[in-house]
């Protein structure tokens, strides 16, 4: 019976370390890319790049082309991201940058394909491009982590976005947490007024928003005045998926009359939305069969009317 040979491994770090020279280093590259809207230039080796990606084998082909290559042109790449996905690749660590992770966040290799708020890609992506089945999560794992780690306000919205288009739920979660602890300032960030419906909605859903509900319809009438100009459609339409979860009847009357006055300005709310909050005025009790419009969020300013609703905060 044949002697199993000895495998003897090296020292990783400096293996690392050598693979990491190459990075964008013009030594020995073979293949040139022209990245983001700066056209940075960027220099990779094709033979590792197919080995460790399927994505650039198809992208690179089987054989380079005879004389000087063209470069592969890649603008709606961001740079700083295009890097770290190579650093990835060729040495299975990367050092990722705040600035430079939403972009990496999407399974990989989903920077190379573009903005990540219009990518159709899912999950599935993932399984398909990395060869290595310990390798495949990793780099998503990596960033995801780190956008935890460095949440802030100005992060925030942007990171609940990318979360809600690619289905990370851990992802989501934290993002709504940290914007229910700090909703006054993230209301006020361009990232909230970027937000998509789809990523609005558990927000306004949320009974742990610490914001008053006055506060709450002005920063909703700003997202539909952004979502309006881009879309070129009208604010009322803009607004329609989302004004359902504004909670009308914590509104003083007087703040209800001068909401009503503006909205008849400019629509942002159906007439038959302010018709239930004024019935729950009126009756002085909530309406059951539409509890969630009269429960108070942990940010909700008393007002006299609160003691008559059928559901207060939980």
């Amino acid at each position: 019976m044949e002697t199993p040979g000895l495998v003897v491994h090296g020292e990783a770090e400096p293996f690392s370390t050598a693979l990491r020279s190459l990075v964008n280093n013009r030594l020995y590259s073979d293949v040139r890319f022209v990245v983001g809207q700066e056209r940075q230039e960027v220099f990779a080796h094709r033979c590792l790049l197919a080995c460790r990606c399927n994505f650039f084998q198809r992208l690179l082909g089987p054989e380079p082309s005879p004389g000087v290559p063209s470069p592969v042109v890649l603008s709606t790449v961001p740079a700083e991201a295009f890097l770290a996905v190579l650093e990835f690749l060729y040495t299975n660590t990367v050092k990722l940058h705040r600035h430079s992770v939403p972009a990496s966040v999407p399974p990989f290799p989903l920077p190379l394909m573009g903005s990540v708020r219009t990518l159709p890609h899912t999950h599935s992506v993932l399984e398909k491009n990395m060869h290595q089945s310990k390798e495949k999560y990793r780099y998503l794992c990596i960033c995801l982590e780190f956008v935890v780690k460095v949440l802030d306000v100005e992060l925030v919205c942007e990171a609940l976005q990318v979360a809600v288009t690619f289905g990370l739920g851990p992802l989501q979660e934290r993002c709504i947490a940290f914007i229910e602890a700090h909703s006054q300032e993230a209301l006020r960030t361009r990232g909230f007024l970027e937000l998509s419906a789809s990523a609005l909605l558990p927000l306004l859903r949320s009974d742990k928003l610490c914001v008053d509900e006055a506060d709450l319809i002005l920063a909703a009438r700003s997202w539909a005045r952004v979502g309006a100009a881009v879309l070129e459609r009208p604010v009322a339409e803009v607004a329609a998926p989302i004004v359902r979860e504004l909670r009308l009847a914590l509104l003083a009357p007087a703040e209800l009359s001068a909401l009503e006055e503006q909205n008849r300005r400019e629509p942002l709310i159906p007439v038959e939305q302010i018709v239930e909050a004024w019935k729950c005025h009126a009756m002085r009790r909530g309406n059951a069969a539409r509890g969630a419009s009269c429960r108070r969020r942990r940010g909700t300013l008393p007002r006299d009317h609160h003691r008559f609703l059928d559901l207060p905060f939980k």
